[in-house]
């Protein structure tokens, strides 16, 4: 009875220290995502600046002009949370809203609401 006890209890420890963890995806430096749509009113994962500044730094507020954009992932970073950072440039060699470079992004949350794809 003890045997079938401690079973049970170290298999269910395991059930529940496997809900806990995240999923890990294949992170390199060089891997081509798109940015889709937003997944509510703004991006919330996607980390672009706010309309305003990009207004006073001369740049053209339009969200339409990331839509199917191809982003290449050029430096990560793990949070403390367990997260993955990512820093992300244009592909094809323009900035974001004509005058960023790069934007940052949470991996895992933008892949999963479906602002980036891959």
């Amino acid at each position: 009875m003890r045997n079938i006890t401690i079973c049970i209890l170290f298999v269910l420890s395991v059930f529940l220290i496997q809900a806990q963890e995240k999923q890990q995806f294949n992170i390199q430096k060089g891997v081509v995502l798109t940015i889709e749509g937003p997944s509510a009113f703004d991006y919330q994962h996607v980390h672009f600046p706010r309309r305003n500044f990009i207004i006073k730094r001369g740049g053209i507020a339009d969200m339409k002009t990331v839509l199917g954009k191809k982003v290449e992932i050029i430096d990560y970073t793990y949070t403390s949370d367990g997260s993955t950072e990512v820093t992300l440039k244009p592909v094809d060699g323009k900035k974001f809203f004509r005058k960023f470079a790069t934007v940052k992004a949470d991996l895992e949350d933008a892949l999963s609401t479906g602002e980036l794809s891959e």
